[in-house]
């Protein structure tokens, strides 16, 4: 995802909340959404979350405790956080965490979606990952 379009909400406030294991972020438009890690891990931008085009995503299994280790500023328009598991790639623009946020309802209903699918549980361990949480080298 780019950055910001001129008229897309910029962030006013940012806070890592790790007992409770949400990102709360504001915004110039007035939203603030309580985003939890879960969600973003398993809907994180990256290649080895998203793929590399329609179809490749991975589904993402046994991130429920999942925390944000460390969160760096990518220029004004995002943040990348490193999570617990290990994952480190995903570059979250402002309007994805905006979209996160707004959406979560949406995005639960489609995971567990996914998830029923493939006959597949929220606690079920990643397969062929290490504990680590594996990773993509290419990208």
């Amino acid at each position: 995802m780019t950055g910001p379009t001129p008229d897309a909400p910029l962030p006013t406030a940012l806070t890592v909340h790790q007992a409770s294991r949400v990102l709360e972020i504001a915004f110039d438009d007035g939203a603030s959404f309580r985003i939890p890690f879960e969600l973003m891990r398993v809907f994180s931008p990256s290649a080895e979350v998203q793929g590399h085009g329609p179809g490749q995503e991975t589904l993402q299994t046994g991130k429920r405790e999942v925390t944000i280790v460390d969160l760096t500023a990518v220029g004004h328009y995002a943040v990348q956080p490193v999570f617990s598991d290990g994952h480190e790639s995903g570059i979250f623009a402002w309007g994805y965490l905006y979209h996160l946020g707004r959406d979560q309802a949406e995005l639960w209903a489609h995971y567990e979606k996914r998830l029923a699918e493939a006959g597949m549980d929220r606690d079920a361990p990643m397969a062929g990952t290490t504990a680590a949480g594996g990773s993509c080298s290419t990208h």
